[in-house]
């Protein structure tokens, strides 16, 4: 990491991802399942490496792949914007997918 970006550490990089994933349309949120161990998203590497995963909840009826484009892409956006560091990889995981809407 150049000496500018050291300053920012991976739990502040994964909230920039977290936040940035739960602003696209499809996500329901998080997933902190046990698989997570409390951990949605995990940063890793340096700023050539950078790599985030991130365990996602996925909106009912919504398309997986298309919902995971969008989230690779803000996340990716979100952390070149904030922490000057373009992600070499950004994996993003549906762990469960959100209850379907009440009948009516």
């Amino acid at each position: 990491m150049a000496e500018a970006d050291s300053a920012i550490s991976s739990d502040v990089l994964a909230r920039y991802a977290a936040d940035a994933a739960k602003e696209v349309d499809g996500v329901a949120g998080l997933a902190d399942g046990p698989l997570q161990r409390g951990k949605a998203v995990a940063v890793s590497g340096d700023e050539d490496t950078l790599a985030v995963e991130i365990v996602l909840m996925l909106e009912w009826g919504r398309a997986a792949g298309e919902v995971a484009v969008e989230v690779q892409k803000r996340v990716s956006e979100y952390l070149s914007r904030m922490a000057n560091m373009t992600p070499a990889s950004v994996d993003v995981v549906f762990d469960a997918v959100g209850p379907p809407p009440p009948k009516r």
